[in-house]
């Protein structure tokens, strides 16, 4: 079975590659966490995870998920993490999860994929974009090719920079970072409320017929990235920024 959670479309469009490979079953695990989903799920053994890479590890809140969900009949899990450049020792923390629920960690791959960090980082053009995802579709296809084989993943880089940025830097970073006040929509809002809509953790409401962010943000960017007039900025950062999302034939 192979779950992913997305903001912008990288990690969807990594599973369902995967998945036309391996003929798995695809599950949404952002739809299973906005809908306060934690039932225990059956499965045929095996577990693909695909997320992207939220400071150097996968998302918190798609850790505490597969924490606290029971994986009925799972005995091995695989991770695939894209990137905008890496995901620095991320595996240590992902072979750590599948200890604590009892799985046989099969490693961690990585696949760069276009960034979509604008509150931090350049997002790229469209042209560039299909670039790097034309890059990445060979990798996916040997991910793929190892999954369906059921062979583990090579080991990703790990070295004194990787340990540092997923070890001390990722809790910093979601304790001065992850905030939601500088989400702002503009005049251009149309109060269609689709920021409302993908929002993972429920955290934006429509008042008066406008976006209202609380304090409860993974910094997805699936608000910023979806909306259909540009209206959402953050801050200054995402100022004059291109806007990138990736659809696989249906909203993130």
């Amino acid at each position: 079975m192979l779950f992913y959670f997305t903001g912008t479309g990288n990690s969807r469009y990594i599973a369902h590659k995967i998945a036309a490979v391996t003929k798995e079953k695809v599950v949404s695990i952002k739809d299973k966490i906005k809908a306060g989903d934690r039932e225990p799920i059956s499965t045929d053994g095996r577990l693909v995870f695909v997320t992207p890479t939220y400071a150097w590890r996968i998302p918190r809140l798609v850790e505490n998920w597969i924490r606290e969900v029971e994986f009925r009949g799972a005995d091995r899990a695989w991770f695939v993490m894209d990137c905008g450049s890496e995901i620095g020792n991320a595996a240590k923390y992902n072979a750590r999860l599948c200890a604590e629920k009892g799985f046989a960690y099969m490693g961690t791959a990585p696949v760069v994929m276009p960034e979509n960090y604008i509150a931090l980082f350049d997002v790229p053009d469209e042209a560039e974009a299909k670039k790097i995802v034309a890059k990445a579709d060979p990798v996916i296809a040997k991910i793929a090719s190892l999954l369906k084989a059921g062979e583990s993943f090579p080991k990703p880089r790990n070295n004194l920079y990787d340990r540092f940025m997923s070890g001390p830097v990722n809790p910093a970073f979601y304790r001065f970072t992850v905030r939601a006040a500088a989400f702002r929509a503009d005049e251009r809002c149309i109060g269609c409320g689709r920021c409302a809509k993908l929002c993972p953790l429920n955290n934006i409401v429509l008042k008066n017929g406008r976006p209202v962010w609380g304090k409860e943000c993974t910094h997805c960017m699936a608000c910023i990235a979806y909306c259909p007039t540009g209206a959402i900025e953050y801050g200054k950062k995402s100022a004059g920024k291109p806007r990138y999302h990736l659809d696989w034939g249906e909203e993130a």
